[in-house]
């Protein structure tokens, strides 16, 4: 397969089916409305060709997309707004870690200076004992 992939005439074939540089790709929208019509469809066409025991399942499917909330608009600001709840209350969280953070660093700082302060002591003291 690699010998058939690095082949000059695949390379052909290959640069053949890409379209012309004149060419482009064009943006194609499509609204929620109609993505749910296509998915509807499809999905009756599979409740026709599916056996009885395979149909509710299908049934509960469109009955989802049909519905009176998958029809109305917001069917997920539920969803949105516990998201950006949960934001608000990360956001601070980060504030109140941040701030404990610089407290522990003042702590670490001062109880470091009181260390090196009785170890001068000690060793101001030692010394006083040895002369």
């Amino acid at each position: 397969t690699i010998k058939i992939l690095n082949d000059d005439d695949a390379l052909e074939l290959f640069k053949s089916t890409l379209p012309g540089a004149s060419s482009s790709f064009v943006q194609v929208a499509a609204s929620k409305a109609s993505i749910r019509a296509r998915a509807v469809e499809a999905l009756r066409g599979a409740h026709r060709a599916a056996p009885l025991s395979d149909r509710s399942g299908l049934n509960f499917l469109v009955l989802a997309l049909t519905g009176k909330k998958a029809m109305g608009q917001g069917g997920f600001d539920k969803v949105i707004k516990m998201c950006d709840e949960m934001v608000a209350t990360l956001e601070t969280e980060q504030q109140d870690d941040d701030s404990k953070k610089e407290y522990c660093a003042l702590q670490f700082d001062s109880t470091d200076d009181s260390k090196k302060a009785l170890e001068r002591k000690i060793a101001d003291h030692e010394n006083a004992i040895a002369t």
